[in-house]
């Protein structure tokens, strides 16, 4: 039984079912994609590469970015603040409220993995619920910190 089990676990990694820290933010322990229960796709997490090599292109180009968590703002975010907070939430609604639906729109809390984080599960379902087709995430799979500023990609004012 063992045996199968190990097999079963090796067969997964090497086909590449099993997510690594680096292309998805998880919790600490690795679990297999098709286990968790995310409300968003794979397709609709941005790395943090894409985004930053998106913030060189003119600002008419870049997508709102909003931070809806408690950690710094990064270039061209908006802070809203922790959604956690009721007025929080609020003032994300009023601030999509107006924009087209198909608007790009690109959040991040930062905090912590996704698995663990108060702010991004609400907020991406809340925009959803709204009508919005282009919600992605920023994939931060440890924090802001980590996979943001520690590579030096921009922050506001900077």
């Amino acid at each position: 039984m063992k045996n199968k089990i190990l097999i079963t676990i090796c067969s997964l990694l090497i086909a590449g079912f099993w997510p690594s820290e680096t292309t998805a933010q998880t919790s600490p322990v690795a679990v297999p994609s098709i286990l968790n229960n995310y409300p968003w796709k794979d397709s609709e997490l941005i790395a943090p590469a894409v985004l930053a090599a998106n913030l060189k292109e003119p600002p008419a180009k870049w997508p709102m970015i909003l931070n809806i968590g408690a950690v710094e703002d990064i270039k061209g975010a908006k802070h809203i603040g922790a959604v956690s907070k009721d007025e929080n939430m609020k003032l994300l609604r009023k601030t999509v409220a107006a924009l087209p639906k198909n608007t790009v729109i690109v959040v991040y809390c930062g905090c912590c993995p996704f698995s663990k984080c108060p702010n991004i599960r609400p907020a991406f379902l809340e925009m959803k619920k709204m009508g919005f087709t282009h919600v992605e995430l920023l994939n931060l799979p440890v924090n802001l910190q980590t996979n943001w500023v520690a590579k030096g990609y921009p922050l506001a004012g900077s």
